[in-house]
C-alpha cells in the first residue's frame, strides 16, 4: 500500500472516530429526565430562548413515580414560573446501575406534565414530546456535522502541510 493511500485511510479513520465521539458526547452531567423536562417546557413557550432556569428539584417516590419540578423565568423576570414532569417507575428489580443512579429506575418520557399548575392534555404532551425529540435529534446531527467538518478541516491542513505522508 502506498504512503498516500495509508495517509488517506488514517484521515478517514480519524474523521469517523471524531464524528462518532462528537455525536455521542452530550457534555452534560444533568439527568436525562431533568434535561428532557426542560426541553418539553421550551416547546410550550413563545420564546424558548429567553428561558432562565431558577431551580431544579427531583422528588423520587419509589414505585409511586418521580416528579421533576423546574422553576423558571420566561420573558418577565418578576414572574417565577413552575413546571413539573411526572415519570413512571420502570424497573423490574434493583441492579448495580439502579443503586448507583437512583433516577434510572424511572422511565425517560413523562406520563404527565404541568406548567403553572395547568396539566397538559395527553395529545398536547405527545406533541411536546415529539417536538422535543425533533429538537434533540437536530442538535445531535448539528454537533456531528460540526465534528466532521472540523476533522475534515484538520485533515486538509495536515495534507497541505505535508504531514499526511
Amino acid at each position: 500500500m502506498t504512503k498516500s493511500m495509508t495517509a488517506l485511510l488514517r484521515i478517514i479513520a480519524a474523521l469517523l472516530t471524531a464524528s462518532a465521539v462528537t455525536a455521542s458526547c452530550s457534555g452534560s452531567r444533568e439527568d436525562v429526565r431533568v434535561s428532557f423536562c426542560k426541553r418539553l417546557v421550551t416547546t410550550q413557550l413563545e420564546s424558548p430562548s429567553s428561558v432562565r432556569w431558577t431551580s431544579v428539584e427531583t422528588q423520587p417516590r419509589g414505585h409511586s413515580g418521580l416528579s421533576v419540578v423546574l422553576g423558571f423565568e420566561s420573558g418577565d423576570p418578576s414572574r417565577t414560573r413552575q413546571a413539573s414532569c411526572r415519570y413512571r417507575y420502570n424497573a423490574v428489580d434493583d441492579t448495580a446501575l439502579t443503586l448507583s443512579d437512583p433516577l434510572s429506575v424511572y422511565s425517560t418520557s413523562p406520563e404527565t406534565m404541568t406548567i403553572d399548575g395547568e396539566t397538559l392534555s395527553r395529545p398536547a404532551l405527545a406533541e411536546a414530546v415529539k417536538q422535543a425529540m425533533i429538537t434533540q435529534g437536530t442538535a445531535i446531527i448539528d454537533r456531528a456535522q460540526r465534528g466532521i467538518e472540523d476533522a475534515a478541516a484538520m485533515a486538509r491542513d495536515r495534507l497541505r502541510s505535508g504531514e499526511g505522508n
